[in-house]
């Protein structure tokens, strides 16, 4: 097992202007990097590269790591449902804790690829997105099936549902099934492809009838349940959107240094006043008047949403 490297670091906020992005205390991990955050009430869950996963209960000021039981500390997916927290690992499968995370157990049988990108909670149905394939348990991780059928074998990166509906996005575009995973149909028209095919779906999120996928090339919609899609990028100045994250009529999009904001449903976004330093966004999670920034390299960062508008 990689020895990890705790070290408590504080950082003096970056001011621009009236604004600011203050670095939370926390004990970083030894890559600093965030790949994943889950929210269950008062609750905040950071899923690291390194660390495993990492707690907060006072709005992302302090942290706390929340690991015995965990196995494989590189945590790449987070899901919450009621009592329930799941983390996909690279290499050691999916882990529940039912305590706030204070204790994990490994809940693998049937998952015969451990690399879990994605995971989403619907119900009863558990879906873990992993290199190649996807999975379904519906006992609470304690066992899995494949539920893979029309899927293209290359990697489930992101998750969403709206209700029936369940939105894969993967490294050969956008798949969608209506039968719990029992059989999938690709809903890529519109989506840019390259040579290979169509490109890496990083992030899928659904706001009323419209669908988001964040990708290289930018976030484009659909409001035909991915029948067809149109590119929506008027105003990112980057966009290699990797996160995306939905609060009301409010769209987040994390690209690079930036994070982005529309209120339109994408026709045009807003650069928020000040950059994150040196790093790339990895993940977006709300926590009452703030949002949260994971990221690479440099932990977690805040900022009161009323701070990001342009003056």
């Amino acid at each position: 097992m990689k020895k990890l490297l705790f070290i408590l670091i504080f950082i003096v906020p970056i001011n621009f202007a009236n604004a600011q992005w203050q670095q939370t205390n926390c004990s970083y991990t030894e890559s600093g990097t965030v790949n994943c955050m889950a929210i269950n009430e008062s609750n905040i869950y950071a899923g690291t590269e390194d660390g495993g996963v990492f707690l907060s209960t006072d709005d992302g000021n302090s942290w706390a790591a929340v690991n015995n039981g965990l196995t494989n500390n590189n945590v790449t997916a987070l899901a919450v449902s009621g009592n329930s927290i799941y983390a996909g690992t690279d290499g050691g499968g999916v882990f529940l804790s039912t305590d706030n995370g204070k204790n994990w157990k490994a809940a693998n049988k049937g998952l015969t690829n451990t690399l879990v990108l994605s995971l989403a909670v619907t119900g009863t149905n558990l879906f873990a997105g992993t290199g190649d394939s996807l999975f379904l348990s519906t006992d609470n991780g304690n066992s899995w099936k494949v539920a893979n059928s029309g899927l293209p074998g290359t990697g489930v990166m992101s998750l969403a549902i709206r209700g029936n509906n369940i939105f894969a996005g993967t490294k050969n575009g956008v798949y969608l099934t209506s039968n719990n995973g029992k059989t999938w149909a690709a809903v890529n028209t519109g989506l840019p492809q390259n040579a290979a095919g169509n490109d890496d779906i990083f992030s899928i999120v659904i706001s009323g009838n419209n669908i988001f996928a964040g990708m290289a090339k930018g976030v484009f919609v659909s409001s035909t349940n991915g029948e067809s899609w149109t590119a929506v990028n008027s105003g990112l100045t980057n966009t290699n959107v990797h996160t995306l994250l939905v609060n009301g009529k409010y769209i987040y999009a994390g690209n690079g240094r930036f994070i982005f904001y529309s209120s339109n449903n994408g026709n045009s976004w807003t650069q928020a006043k000040c950059a994150l330093t040196g790093t790339d966004v990895t993940s977006l999670a709300l926590s009452g008047s703030n949002i949260i920034a994971g990221t690479v390299g440099y932990g977690i960062w805040k900022m009161p949403l009323s701070e990001m508008a342009l003056k």
